[in-house]
């Protein structure tokens, strides 16, 4: 995959490097420095409330025993 010069650039990956993506279905998200520092960006943007929210299915205990 090619990204434009000034992303690269900005990215730091002129001379190449990992890069991390999520395909989410219409977009793809791309996070410099591969799939470790995108899994720990990811983890970092949930809230503990929402962590707490996610364990008890949100309010279907269906989903929480997924």
């Amino acid at each position: 995959m090619s990204l434009p010069a000034q992303t690269r650039h900005r990215w730091g990956l002129d001379a190449g490097g990992k890069v991390g993506y999520l395909d989410i279905g219409d977009a793809v998200v791309l996070i410099p420095g591969g799939i470790r520092k995108l899994r720990g960006r990811l983890i970092d943007t949930v809230s503990e409330h929402d962590w707490q929210q996610a364990r008890r299915g949100f309010g279907n205990r269906e989903l929480a025993n997924e």
